[in-house]
């Protein structure tokens, strides 16, 4: 896992994602996802630009499938915003670079 992106799991879930007050963008991802692949270098550095500001944490979801169950992941990858544990906006699929950006800079206000 890259620097600044933290795995989550089902039992790690609620403490990383839900319970802080942060921003938290969370990467839906599979291993043999080539889109997930893709888009993953961006979320990378993303997590180093807005260090400090955006938590990103990424979870498998073949690894976690009720999570992603609880969530309706029906494509991925998916990356999910989290704001005081409410999910407040999601973008399925691999975008590119300034969307994500964009997106972003809007939820941090």
């Amino acid at each position: 896992m890259a620097e600044g992106v933290m795995e989550v799991t089902s039992s790690t879930w609620d403490k990383e994602v839900l319970q802080t007050g942060e921003l938290v963008m969370v990467d839906f991802w599979a291993v043999w996802c080539g889109p997930c692949r893709m888009v993953a270098p961006t979320v990378e550095e993303l997590s180093r630009e807005y260090a400090g500001k955006l938590k990103v944490v990424k979870l498998n979801t073949d690894d976690n499938p009720d999570i992603a169950s609880r969530y309706k992941i029906m494509g991925i990858p998916t990356l999910m915003f989290f704001k005081d544990g409410e999910k407040v906006e999601q973008i399925v699929g691999a975008v590119p670079k300034p969307q994500l950006q964009a997106k972003i800079d809007t939820l941090l206000g």
